[in-house]
């Protein structure tokens, strides 16, 4: 397992929810819009499988849940 590799994983996964997060406030519209962060989400379900390779599945999950989301968001959803 390479550390920079997960490292530089999370840093795409950070990239990929925050574009998908703006994308649901921007000012995009209808069928563009929901195209655009299909694919985001796509791109996070591959970095995902990525993960799941180098880590296996539970610490493939932790680490998107510890990326994108605060332990107060994560609090709230349990």
């Amino acid at each position: 397992m390479s550390h920079s590799e997960i490292a530089h994983i999370r840093a795409q996964i950070h990239l990929e929810y925050a574009s998908s997060q703006a994308g649901l406030s921007g000012l995009a519209a209808g069928t563009a819009r929901h195209e655009f962060i299909t694919a985001k989400m796509e791109r996070l379900a591959g970095l995902h499988t990525e993960l799941i390779e180098l880590v296996g599945e539970e610490e493939a999950i932790s680490i998107i849940a510890n990326t994108i989301w605060t332990p107060q968001e994560q609090q709230k959803t349990s």
